[in-house]
């Protein structure tokens, strides 16, 4: 998930949402292999998570940030739109990405 495209101008790395690093952390604390990918871009998820069998596209966004930050971009709107796997799941929260795998039960809210 290195984001280079061969014939194309060095990009420059995309930085990760603030609170990536947490979600990260409480996902593998809870067994999930985690491959970060913020920096891919083409609208690509942030993180590829597998965990009990099964494997999920995230995209983080970060809750400290002003609300048209929370927004995907219109590049993140293809690629969700397209996705022919599983819904991609937009998560503010460590709570809601232990959700989105399946980790906690219950709604997110």
């Amino acid at each position: 998930c290195d984001g280079s495209k061969e014939g194309q101008g060095v990009r420059r790395a995309a930085a990760s949402d603030g609170n990536q690093k947490e979600i990260v952390a409480a996902l593998r604390a809870v067994g999930a292999m985690v491959i970060p990918c913020h920096a891919v871009g083409q609208g690509f998820p942030d993180l590829v998570v597998g965990y009990a069998g099964e494997t999920w596209l995230i995209e983080v966004k970060d809750p400290s940030q002003p609300k048209h930050r929370h927004e995907l971009t219109p590049a993140q709107k293809l690629f969700h739109a397209a996705w022919p796997g599983k819904p991609i799941a937009k998560v503010f929260t460590v709570k809601e990405a232990l959700q989105a795998i399946g980790a906690l039960r219950g709604e997110i809210s």
